[in-house]
């Protein structure tokens, strides 16, 4: 992924191939623009002022785009990709009069910020869209004590127990049936268990009340 300090266009290509390297690979199949703000250059990944705000860079996300298009003609990416764009800003990427490609994925953060109808924008325009965190990432340093954990969320329990499944079985179900990919763990255990959710159809009523746990909160947010 493209982080985001490395948002000015001289700064793209840079990143870019040090990730290459650090990956001893020669391209890679997809690229992400991390976040649509880009922050102020340097080695500080979080540059901060005296009041703790993040710095940010004056580079439009626009230029930062072009400039990922450019990887893409020089054979150091397959793909590009966006995460935690809004549809508005989704729609102005392929827009550019000068534009070559349509962002390939965009990375939203379910469960509890579902966001259906951006999802259903991007399906829509072609635009696959991948889960980050889809457990809800309760070991986040920044995460709150009164956050509820998927796993002891009432409603998913009681799905859950209906279908004989865990409720990380149930969430997972529910990103199959909503044509989402999800990047969970890939340890061990949590592997064997992803393999057990395909057996598993949630009726319209059941996937209703899953997407309406939203509690209009961000897992992993950039502030508290």
């Amino acid at each position: 992924q493209l982080w985001c300090t490395f948002h000015e266009k001289p700064l793209v290509k840079q990143a870019c191939q040090k990730t290459l390297a650090a990956l001893q690979l020669d391209y890679m199949d997809l690229y992400l623009m991390h976040w649509p703000l880009g922050f102020k250059k340097g080695e500080e990944p979080f540059p901060a002022n005296d009041k703790s705000r993040i710095i940010p860079s004056d580079t439009d996300f626009l230029d930062t785009w072009e400039a990922m298009e450019e990887l893409m003609d020089v054979g150091m990416v397959k793909a590009i990709r966006i995460s935690s764009f809004n549809s508005k800003w989704t729609d102005w990427l392929p827009s550019k009069p000068d534009s070559k490609c349509r962002p390939a994925n965009n990375q939203i953060k379910p469960p509890y910020l579902p966001q259906e109808e951006l999802s259903m924008f991007c399906q829509h325009k072609e635009i696959s869209v991948t889960a980050y965190c889809p457990l809800g990432a309760p070991n986040w340093p920044r995460s709150k004590t009164e956050d509820v954990s998927l796993s002891d969320d009432p409603q998913m329990k009681e799905t859950a127990l209906k279908h004989s499944k865990t409720p990380t079985q149930v969430n997972r179900g529910l990103g199959i049936q909503r044509n989402v990919s999800e990047i969970p763990k890939s340890i061990p255990h949590p592997t064997e268990e992803n393999f057990k959710v395909f057996n598993l159809e949630l009726d319209k009523e059941e996937m209703e009340t899953c997407l309406n746990l939203k509690k209009q909160h961000q897992n992993c947010a950039l502030s508290k």
